[in-house]
């Protein structure tokens, strides 16, 4: 046996490649590929443009309730035929939303994912959605989000949503809806929203060894029966700042800690500064050597952990601290939080502190993109917010290259303290006046949203 008495030196860096980007408009749809050569696996994601965003203002969580009753069965198949038959080609159809888009993909060897197509787009297209089974979906969602919204943070979120962006517009509510909306949903409200929006075709994106793939016949398949619907290219939703900071206390009786949640609105996804709000952002708060972790956890010792980001979708952003912290410190790590991200406007970042973000983001692109799946998500990036096909050749660079002067102007164009929703999640008798000593806004008790 021998030891090795001294760590190996890091060895150079390697560039990253991102895969050339392939499309082609096939059976109404489009097809958006790329070239993993040697690859067996590969994956295949269809996506539709009917996420949350879609719902009507009515009927939050309706989108959620279809996506998990797509796994009951088709018009060809009951729930077991079905998933007897994505079982034998050693898969699964795997779902999910988001405000602006509908995804279902799956990941299988080569040469099984045109059968694997044809079983997505079955299920998509073509869903019993019989009204026992849509009841039954919507009933244990229901009850899940009960049991989440039993736990601190769920009610906070719902909170700032609501203030920041209003009830009136469907992004004021929780993106999978609340308990209360979930379980007022009709069996009729989900197969309606199904047979409006589940018939777009929409994009396949197609990732692996394109040598073995024949994009045109997963085209095909995954556009099958599917009628052609219109361009959905809304703009930028308007969403106007507050003029005041302002404390919202959400009640939890006898809780020894307090979630925190600050925001204000932000720009959309596609916004020009987003590289620069990203590593502002992560300065501040986006990583463990961050302004407010190191403030708030290593000096203070208020809290386990605490971040901060922007939230990006294709029409609306939003940035976000979130946090936990002692009831009997609640009201100095809100002024706290509220110093750093002033102080991050006001002052700009650092180049030693900018170098961390953009040696971290960088980095963590070469390691993230590696897996076919991976790929695929970043292509989904692409079709979701109209990205150029380059963005992610590119996007590498643009994180190393940007600028303390940049990065510094983004967070003074972006960041605004002086609008901020501050929400506490806590034990209001505990707090309250404390909260209303610190001088930080008017203190509201929120109400429970429906």
């Amino acid at each position: 046996m021998s030891l090795i008495a001294e760590r190996p030196e890091a060895g150079p860096a390697r560039d990253y490649h991102f895969p050339a980007v392939v499309r082609r408009p096939v059976a109404g749809g489009e097809v958006v590929a790329a070239h993993l050569p040697g690859h067996r696996l590969a994956v295949a994601v269809l996506i539709l443009p009917t996420g949350a965003g879609r719902e009507p203002v009515g009927a939050p969580g309706v989108a959620t309730v279809l996506a998990k009753a797509l796994e009951e069965g088709t018009l060809r198949r009951d729930s077991a035929a079905f998933a007897l038959a994505v079982e034998g080609l050693g898969t699964e159809v795997v779902t999910a939303l988001d405000w602006d888009s509908f995804q279902a993909s799956v990941q299988v060897p080569a040469e099984r994912l045109l059968p694997a197509v044809k079983l997505l787009a079955e299920a998509v297209r073509t869903p019993r959605l019989d009204p026992a089974d849509v009841a039954r979906v919507r009933d244990d969602e229901a009850n899940g989000l009960r049991m989440d919204w039993a736990n601190p943070g769920p009610r906070a979120d719902a909170a700032l949503r609501a203030d920041l962006f209003g009830t009136q517009l469907r992004i004021g509510r929780p993106l999978h809806g609340s308990p209360a909306s979930v379980a007022a949903l009709s069996v009729d409200e989900v197969i309606a929203f199904h047979r409006q929006w589940f018939g777009r075709p929409g994009t396949l994106v197609v990732v692996g060894d394109l040598d073995r793939l024949d994009l045109d016949a997963l085209g095909v398949a995954a556009f099958a029966g599917a009628t052609e619907g219109g361009p959905l290219l809304e703009g930028p939703l308007e969403i106007t700042l507050h003029g005041g900071r302002r404390i919202l206390l959400v009640d939890r009786p006898g809780s020894v800690q307090s979630t925190l949640r600050l925001g204000h609105p932000a720009p959309p996804r596609t916004h020009p500064d987003y590289v620069p709000m990203v590593l502002a952002a992560t300065v501040l708060g986006g990583a463990f050597t961050s302004r407010l972790n190191h403030l708030i956890r290593e000096v203070r010792g208020y809290t386990y952990g605490i971040r901060s980001d922007f939230g990006l979708s294709r029409r609306f952003g939003r940035f976000l601290v979130s946090s936990a912290v002692q009831t009997a410190v609640t009201a100095p790590a809100l002024v706290d939080a509220v110093g750093e991200i002033e102080r991050t406007r006001t002052d700009g970042v650092t180049e030693p502190e900018l170098a961390v973000a953009r040696s971290w983001r960088a980095g963590g692109l070469s390691v993230e993109l590696q897996s076919p799946r991976a790929i695929a998500g970043a292509l989904t990036t692409l079709v979701v917010y109209g990205l150029p096909d380059d963005y992610h050749a590119q996007l590498r660079q643009q994180l190393l290259t940007a600028g303390e002067e940049e990065v510094s102007a983004a967070a003074a164009r972006h960041l605004r303290p002086e609008a901020l929703t501050l929400v506490i999640e806590g034990d209001a008798a505990a707090i309250r006046q404390e909260l209303t000593d610190t001088g930080l806004g008017e203190v509201i008790d929120s109400g429970e949203l429906s």
